[in-house]
């Protein structure tokens, strides 16, 4: 079948992240019949002369270089070489005339620093894997960071968390272009949720670094986390460390970065988390108790606030 649809280039380079460049071909370059003509049409464009090596010692052949990126609708970046790694200029400026075209440009997980260097997300909002904001946010201050979120959609240019979130954003396009339907059976081909809820924040791990806990600070630390069901009024834990309440609140921030009260937050959301991906005969009672939270509505409130999903969706993601 001759396919009329979109034009959907990915790029490949040396150090190709395999991944990520399957997820494009899987939603964009599988054949998929079913959709009919106006389905998309899929290619690959070498950005350096080949042969290129790829992610599990594979070798990548590459017919096209960046002249075909004239004829794309959609262009699509995998994750980067490395976060740090400099992007070639006859790419950045391929990828501004672009741009200019208004074609649109989505990166997968790191593949953000590519659209970073060459400029294109200056005030924009965008996302990517929650390990590279902070070296991307250094590098690129007027980006406007959101590590909380799967994908970014700012139109033209897209931009998704880690790995996986590519599939999402991948799907969200398909929804954008060909209607819910169409994602929905892209999904089930993938055996994949169409539309997953919450978003990366649920999958940052966040434990206090062990190189910034204090001598004095360092056991009433573990002794806090062995007892998160229990009550922690400031006056206990700073009798314990042996200060006053005003000095052990200041050591204990400049310590964790963190008040207790938040501190305390995101370790009984830490064990919540641990308790709903582990133990699956535990009831979600039991664990908002046992997680200090007390009530299973308390807990719910906080996972919907601050990882943007419930316990019960959380933990379906982890043990189905």
């Amino acid at each position: 079948m001759l396919l009329s649809g979109p034009q959907v280039i990915v790029l490949a380079y040396d150090g190709l992240c395999t991944f990520e460049f399957g997820i494009a071909y899987e939603v964009f370059g599988l054949p998929r019949p079913e959709m009919g003509a106006n389905w998309y049409r899929f290619a690959v464009c070498g950005i350096e002369p080949g042969p290129l090596r790829a992610a599990g010692g594979l070798t990548v052949t590459v017919d096209s270089d960046l002249g075909i990126l004239d004829d794309a609708d959609l262009i699509v970046v995998p994750g980067w070489r490395a976060i740090d790694a400099p992007v070639p200029e006859p790419l950045v400026a391929a990828l501004q005339a672009a741009h200019r075209r208004g074609t649109r440009i989505m990166s997968l997980c790191s593949g953000v620093a590519v659209l970073a260097a060459s400029g294109l997300l200056r005030d924009r909002r965008a996302t990517t894997h929650w390990r590279y904001v902070s070296s991307i946010g250094e590098r690129y201050p007027d980006i406007s960071l959101d590590a909380s979120v799967l994908y970014m959609d700012e139109g033209s240019l897209l931009t998704a968390a880690g790995s996986a979130a590519g599939i999402d954003l991948c799907l969200h396009v398909v929804r954008g272009d060909f209607g819910t339907e169409a994602a929905n059976s892209v999904a089930r081909r993938l055996v994949v949720p169409p539309h997953r809820e919450g978003g990366q924040a649920q999958f940052i791990s966040t434990p206090v670094p062990q190189a910034r806990e204090g001598i004095r600070l360092g056991p009433l630390l573990e002794w806090m986390r062995a007892r998160l069901d229990e009550e922690q009024p400031i006056s206990l834990l700073a009798g314990r460390a042996g200060m006053s309440m005003r000095t052990f609140q200041r050591g204990f921030e400049a310590t964790t970065g963190a008040s207790v009260g938040e501190w305390l937050l995101k370790e009984r959301l830490r064990h919540a988390r641990e308790l709903l991906e582990k133990e699956l005969a535990i009831s979600l009672d039991d664990i908002a108790v046992a997680s200090g939270f007390g009530t299973l509505a308390t807990m719910r409130h906080h996972f919907r606030k601050r990882l943007g999903t419930s316990p019960s969706a959380y933990r379906r993601s982890f043990c189905e």
